[in-house]
C-alpha cells in the first residue's frame, strides 16, 4: 500500500534530486531485474545524513549492486562497506564503481552481512540496514557498539515492501504483541526492529515516510 497520498508522493518524486549517470544506469538495471532500490526520495535522505554527520565510514547490511552506497558517496562519505550475499550482484556493483570512477570509495564483501560486520572495527558514522527483515533487530544490536556517538543507523522498508503494513499499524496502535499465527516473518522482523529502537535509550528514532519508509536512529549514548 502507499504510505503517502498520491499528491504528496508525486511532490516528493518531482522534487527529489536527479540521478547521476551511474544511478540512472542502476535504476534501469533495477527495473530490468525487478530489483528493489531505495530510490531518489530516500536516497536524498541518505545523502543528507552523510553530509550532516560528516561521514567517513559507512556500513551497509545488504547492498545489491551498490545503489544506496552512491547516495552516501554523494553526501561526502569517504568509504562505504557494501555487503551482498549474491555474488553476481556484488560483481555488478564492482563493475559500476570501476566504470564510473569511485572504486576507491566502496568495498564489496560477498557473504552474510552479519558475519562480515564482525570483521570490521568501528567506529562507523552511518549504518544502513536493508537485508532480511527478520534479522534487522539482530543487525542493530550487533552494530550499535560500533557506531560513534552522533552517528546514525537507518533501516529501510519500515512501511512498505514485503510486509503487512496494516497489521503493523494495528500492532503499534494497540500496543499488543504481533500474533504468532497471523504474521509473516518480514512483518514480525520490522515490528521487532521498530520496537527495539523505540525502547532503546541509546538512540533517538524518527520514522520518515519517504521511499518505502525509513527509520532513522541517532546514537545519543
Amino acid at each position: 500500500m502507499d504510505v503517502l497520498t498520491d499528491p504528496a508522493r508525486r511532490f516528493l518524486a518531482a522534487t527529489a534530486p536527479d540521478h547521476t549517470a551511474v544511478q540512472a544506469e542502476m535504476a534501469d538495471l533495477a527495473d530490468e531485474w525487478g530489483f528493489p532500490i531505495i530510490g531518489p526520495e530516500a536516497g536524498a535522505v541518505l545523502r543528507l545524513l552523510a553530509r550532516l554527520t560528516d561521514a567517513d565510514r559507512v556500513f551497509e547490511f545488504g547492498s545489491g549492486f551498490g545503489y544506496s552506497a552512491t547516495w552516501f558517496l554523494r553526501g561526502g562519505a569517504e568509504s562505504v562497506v557494501c555487503t551482498e550475499f549474491d555474488a553476481d550482484e556484488a560483481e555488478r556493483g564492482v563493475a559500476f564503481a570501476a566504470d564510473h570512477g569511485y572504486a576507491d570509495g566502496v568495498t564489496f564483501e560477498v557473504g552474510d552481512a552479519m558475519e562480515t560486520v564482525d570483521r570490521y572495527d568501528g567506529p562507523f558514522d552511518v549504518v544502513l540496514i536493508d537485508h532480511q527483515k527478520g534479522r534487522y533487530a539482530d543487525a542493530y544490536r550487533t552494530v550499535l557498539p560500533k557506531v560513534r556517538s552522533g552517528g546514525v543507523i537507518v533501516a529501510d522498508n519500515i512501511a512498505r515492501g514485503p510486509i503487512d503494513f496494516e497489521t503493523l499499524v494495528a500492532h503499534f496502535e494497540a500496543g499488543e504483541p504481533l500474533p504468532d499465527d497471523a504474521v509473516d516473518g518480514a512483518t514480525r522482523g520490522i515490528g521487532e526492529y521498530v520496537g527495539t529502537v523505540r525502547s532503546d535509550d541509546a538512540v533517538e528514532t524518527a520514522i520518515l515516510p519517504v521511499g518505502s519508509g525509513i527509520a532513522v536512529s541517532t546514537v545519543v549514548r
